[in-house]
């Protein structure tokens, strides 16, 4: 398809790249969003003021509807907001960023995605794939978008790219060598209303491949599992597991991560050699080496990068150690699923912060996983109350309310002991309160820092506050 003009919905960082690739190739762009307050200068600023942006603000403009071959949508827009109709309604269809790049893009793509891991395995296989070919991008939702470096790819590139279900709701042609879905638990319900809905979506990942490329799925996961009868009639099923021992996956025995590619059974590393810590990162091991090995990826390349990988930031990440007490960030944990992987990677009586902004989640599960290891449960945000009320359900009364995250971190300063840990994984998104789980995280290290003794922050955070 020849693109002279399109519409690119969303003034944020997706946003800006898509019209920046876009002005690249020569196309017109008209750059809207639905928020008629903007800076415009500020959002002019950002493209690089080219003639061929005009930004259009609060309503889609008669010349943008009648004259775009397509719209890009970022993923933080509803697919169903009420401007998305005029769009469809104009016969005008409707891209992710991620159709934006794969139209634009070159070379073979590894696709990422599942409800929890996704960022931690995305890492590891990028790391894996660049050491083995200098020509590899990794993209999406772990922090670069796909459309900001796709036209660095050529036919020798690899590119790996870990892909939301907000992206995974326009495919269209999209289409990776190898995909990966790495588990699904409800999540977003707020946005795709229905678990069925969510893993659909999720399972479109796989959508345009073929018996010639490769979905990686996880056995352990009974939902990933039944996906893989539905996708084999159409790409070659590859499932990992860390209980049982899959026929033609990758599995643990006898303490070691084992593949199986047709007669040949490979030792791929012993467990012990990883720096990774947690069942969850096992897990997310075994997917990483099915990945990169139907990437064309050595063993011993995988094994080496493997075994020397450390933990990303924001998902269980050692923060410091004060007055004795530990304190891990574990931002990342933005649902309740994610969050009990992080509690459960605790050893310390723990000082829990959760709460933040509702993604219409349960949290029965989360509060069961506790398991005696929570001394406190410190709420903040949207959820605090409806968190507190499951938790007193199930019998989970030391509850404490604070404002923020700020003073959340204050009251585990004071309150927590030597021999404590306090852990931030907060079973909820951070929007609302902060722009993404990254800050959220950022934010959290800084106010544990401001207590080490002659801590530069100290001071200025003593009389700062982020709502």
């Amino acid at each position: 398809m020849e693109i002279n003009t399109a519409i690119v919905a969303g003034t944020g960082k997706s946003g800006i790249s898509a019209t920046k690739l876009l002005v690249n190739h020569g196309v017109k762009v008209y750059l809207f969003d639905e928020n008629k307050d903007r800076d415009i200068e500020a959002i002019k600023e950002k493209t690089g003021d080219s003639e061929l942006v005009q930004i259009e603000l609060g309503e889609l403009g008669e010349d943008a509807l009648s004259s775009s071959q397509l719209m890009v949508i970022s993923p933080g827009i509803p697919v169903d907001a009420p401007f998305t109709d005029v769009v469809r309604n104009a016969g005008i269809p409707i891209w992710s960023e991620i159709e934006l790049a794969y139209h634009y893009g070159k070379g073979k793509i590894a696709a990422i995605t599942g409800t929890n891991g996704k960022t931690t395995t995305t890492a590891l296989v990028g790391e894996i794939v660049k050491a083995h070919n200098a020509k590899t991008i990794v993209v999406g939702n772990i922090g670069i978008p796909y459309t900001e470096l796709c036209d660095t790819t050529d036919d020798d590139s690899d590119t790996v790219a870990e892909i939301s279900s907000f992206q995974l709701e326009t495919v269209i042609d999209f289409h990776p060598n190898v995909s990966a879905i790495l588990n699904l638990t409800p999540d977003h319900l707020n946005r795709h209303y229905t678990f069925e809905n969510y893993g659909n979506v999720k399972f479109s990942i796989t959508k345009n491949q073929t018996m010639d490329d490769v979905t990686v799925l996880n056995y352990d996961d009974e939902h990933t599992r039944a996906m893989g009868e539905k996708a084999k009639d159409h790409c070659h099923v590859v499932y990992f597991s860390r209980l049982e021992k899959p026929a033609g996956g990758v599995y643990v025995e006898d303490g070691d991560i084992i593949l199986e590619d047709g007669d040949k059974k490979i030792n791929v590393l012993a467990i012990k050699d990883l720096k990774l810590m947690g069942a969850h990162n096992v897990e997310n091991v075994l997917a990483a080496v099915g990945i990169s090995y139907y990437m064309g990826v050595p063993v011993d390349v995988i094994r080496d990068v493997a075994t020397s990988f450390k933990a990303v930031a924001h998902r269980i990440e050692y923060v410091d150690t004060i007055d004795g007490v530990a304190y891990y960030n574990d931002s990342k944990g933005t649902n309740p699923d994610a969050a009990i992987k992080g509690i459960q990677a605790m050893v310390a009586p723990t000082f829990l912060i959760g709460g933040g902004y509702d993604k219409g989640s349960e949290y029965d599960e989360w509060i069961e996983a506790f398991d005696g290891k929570v001394k406190w449960l410190v709420l903040i945000g949207q959820t605090a109350q409806k968190i507190a009320d499951c938790a007193k359900r199930h019998g989970f009364n030391s509850i404490i309310f604070e404002e923020n995250l700020q003073d959340a971190v204050a009251y585990c300063h004071e309150n927590a002991v030597d021999g404590d840990a306090v852990l931030l994984s907060p079973a909820c998104a951070s929007w609302g309160q902060f722009d993404n789980y990254e800050q959220r995280g950022d934010m959290f290290k800084e106010y544990v820092r401001s207590y080490k003794e002659g801590s530069d922050c100290m001071e200025v955070l003593r009389f700062q506050k982020i709502e």
